[in-house]
């Protein structure tokens, strides 16, 4: 039934998690020595968050944020912060988890936002990246894929089609309307 809104599956399960599994391990070697904290950004994080983490051989924090773009009238650049961390960041390894890199904008304001709150080094880790739309080269990417509109393992389209355990490519009908 879910699989009649897709073009194709573009990511299998199996994919992603010898993906998770290869980022978990070099972040495990990166990593070994620093007081690290992941930071997901809610909603789109969570299964790769959660699965990733299984992955990453130290002893680790877990936050959260929630950021959106405001709307009306200003620039895409603004975010606004809907829920920010619980605990202060200051010194500290930051790595930002993300599910898919497309425009960089997000990644690029909050990277600002945490330098500026004194985290030691930032970097991100994000499952899928759209290289056409972006400049950002994250250091730790699972995917490059096409400027194509995915939903699954994270990914919505209209709050749905999260639980998909696959990244799976929307038919142009179903959101080009």
């Amino acid at each position: 039934m879910i699989n009649n809104i897709l073009e194709e599956i573009l990511i299998s399960e199996t994919e992603i998690d010898n993906a998770n599994k290869r980022l978990g391990q070099t972040i495990t070697d990166d990593y070994k020595d620093k007081d690290l904290v992941l930071i997901g950004l809610l909603k789109g994080c969570i299964p790769f968050l959660s699965d990733l983490a299984k992955y990453i051989d130290l002893p680790l924090e877990m936050q959260y944020m929630i950021v959106s773009s405001y709307h009306g009238g200003t620039t895409s650049s603004e975010l606004h912060i809907k829920y920010d961390l619980e605990i202060p960041i200051a010194n500290r390894d930051i790595l930002i988890v993300e599910d898919i890199v497309d425009t960089g904008q997000t990644i690029k304001t909050i990277t600002r936002m945490l330098k500026e709150r004194g985290a030691r080094s930032i970097e991100v880790v994000s499952l899928l990246n759209k290289t056409v739309n972006n400049d950002l080269n994250p250091k730790y990417v699972g995917f490059n894929i096409p400027n194509k509109f995915v939903v699954g393992y994270g990914l919505d389209f209209q709050e749905k089609y999260r639980n998909l355990p696959y990244i799976g490519v929307l038919k142009k009908e179903f959101y080009d309307k």
